[in-house]
């Protein structure tokens, strides 16, 4: 009996504010069998160091993420973080 596990990054999407969205798809084989799979998603900010990451999230990382890309996500947090909390009384 041979099981094998198996991680690939399926999908990888951009989102408008340059944040990289990764799904990792696990599955789980057992003599050639697949018996299971699950994910798990994870996210990068722009900014935000990528060096650990797939050589295909490296490479739209790089490109994606250019100075102009993290100013703007930059001051777009600065923002939300000075906007005052509406709170309901």
């Amino acid at each position: 009996m041979t099981i094998e596990k198996v991680e690939v990054v399926d999908l990888i999407e951009v989102v408008e504010n340059g944040i990289v969205q990764i799904r990792t798809r696990t599955d789980i084989f057992e003599n050639g069998e697949k018996l299971a799979s699950r994910f798990h998603r994870s996210i990068v900010k722009p900014g935000q160091d990528y060096s650990n990451e797939n050589t295909r999230v490296k490479s739209i990382c790089a490109a994606v993420h250019t100075p102009e890309v993290i100013a703007a996500y930059e001051a777009m947090m600065a923002a939300n973080r000075a906007e005052p909390v509406n709170e309901a009384v």
